[in-house]
């Protein structure tokens, strides 16, 4: 089943704290950026945040799942409305993810 994007956009909201909240559509899900990290993704209307050491000292009692078969174990964010405390693991999340890497410019054949 497919995420709706009323609950992405929800998600987004509830984290503007954090930093530049952006999502894209990925395989029929969404995945889900701040000021340009990769952090997590939304998949069956569940909110999954990757997991770090930073993660782990804020929430040592999160539960924790995959987003889809094959993934690793996220953070499965079950409480969006408390938007204070996400919004500091989202911003402690991305301290310790890396930047991506610039995309290489295509050459003409």
């Amino acid at each position: 089943m497919a995420s709706s994007l009323e609950f992405v956009q929800y998600a987004a909201d509830q984290l503007s704290d954090a930093g530049t909240i952006s999502y894209r559509k990925m395989f029929g899900e969404y995945g889900l950026y701040c000021d340009g990290k990769f952090f997590g993704c939304i998949c069956d209307d569940q909110f999954f945040v990757k997991m770090t050491e930073a993660g782990k000292r804020l929430a040592p009692e999160m539960e924790t799942g995959s987003p889809y078969e094959g993934a690793k174990p996220h953070f499965l964010i079950e409480e969006q409305d408390a938007n204070g405390f996400l919004a500091e693991f989202v911003t402690e999340t991305c301290r310790e993810l890396p930047m991506p890497k610039p995309k290489k410019k295509k050459t003409k054949a």
